[in-house]
């Protein structure tokens, strides 16, 4: 069975905006994009930063910190980091290019819900 945690402050989202939530198990990140909730990791796969602290633009997030992009929907890889040439393949070397975990939300009487069954150990 799937268990589901509120959102703190969820429902005050609006279109465009994101923040972190921690569950006491790791930081989740919770955007909103029109009338869907979106529900990832916060820690981005390449090095850790904060997704929360980057950029939102449709369903995509940008890490603030090397810029790999990763679409909201399913986290797929859409950029991994904005480096070319050697730096590129140093890279991918160290951290090769993996998705980002998403959630499923739901929104039940006017909360915002997160499903919690997998999210990892330590990212918090």
């Amino acid at each position: 069975m799937t268990d589901f945690i509120e959102a703190p402050g969820g429902n005050e989202l609006q279109s465009g905006q994101m923040k972190m939530f921690n569950t006491g198990k790791g930081e989740i990140l919770l955007a909103r994009v029109g009338d869907d909730f979106y529900a990832a990791d916060n820690r981005c796969p390449h090095l850790g930063s904060r997704l929360s602290e980057g950029k939102l633009e449709k369903t995509i997030v940008t890490c603030p910190r090397h810029h790999s992009q990763f679409d909201l929907i399913d986290g797929h890889v859409v950029k991994w980091t904005d480096w070319s040439g050697v730096k590129l393949s140093l890279a991918r070397m160290v951290k090769s290019p993996r998705p980002l975990n998403t959630y499923r939300v739901k929104v039940e009487g006017g909360k915002v819900l997160v499903a919690i069954d997998k999210v990892p150990a330590g990212t918090g």
